[in-house]
């Protein structure tokens, strides 16, 4: 499971909104040196991203605005998202030159490499198409696990 520390901008009755700074995953990653994510992040400003986060070990009605909490992204949705975004598209662009390049004995290379340019096409419209028929899907979004630190209005009103 991966962890990320966000900051709570909205709540919502099963769900909070926070701001995220792309930092720690890089920090942990066993192959932080050959990524181009990790070199991107180092050259580019801090990016921050809105997303929102459901319920987990920690119910959003216990946030507040301005709290800190952290989420989780299970690793298999890494995985598969990985798996979908990366292999899908070569694939398809090796099997549409591989279908264009049979259907010519000749093996006419513009036919083939035409081929492979639009089963590339294919693929990231594929990859379109998962992403948009998933996005509902809850068992694929990050998850509440605890809340860090809490605004001083709620400190205040505990003590």
């Amino acid at each position: 499971m991966l962890l990320e520390t966000a900051h709570v901008v909205a709540v919502e009755p099963d769900s909070v909104w926070v701001e995220t700074i792309r930092e720690s995953s890089c920090g942990s990653c066993a192959a932080k040196q050959g990524c181009g994510h990790s070199l991107l992040s180092k050259i580019s400003t801090r990016r921050r991203n809105y997303i929102e986060v459901f319920s987990g070990a920690l119910a959003a009605s216990h946030c507040a605005i301005d709290d800190h909490v952290r989420i989780s992204i299970p690793e298999k949705v890494i995985l598969q998202g990985s798996l979908v975004l990366y292999m899908l598209p070569l694939l398809t662009m090796l099997s549409g030159a591989t279908l264009a390049g049979a259907a010519l004995p000749g093996g006419q290379d513009l036919i083939t490499v035409m081929g492979a340019a639009g089963g590339f096409a294919l693929g990231f419209a594929l990859v379109r198409w998962h992403a948009w028929h998933s996005r509902h899907d809850k068992s694929m979004q990050p998850r509440l696990v605890e809340l860090v630190s809490a605004t001083a209005d709620d400190l205040i009103a505990v003590g």
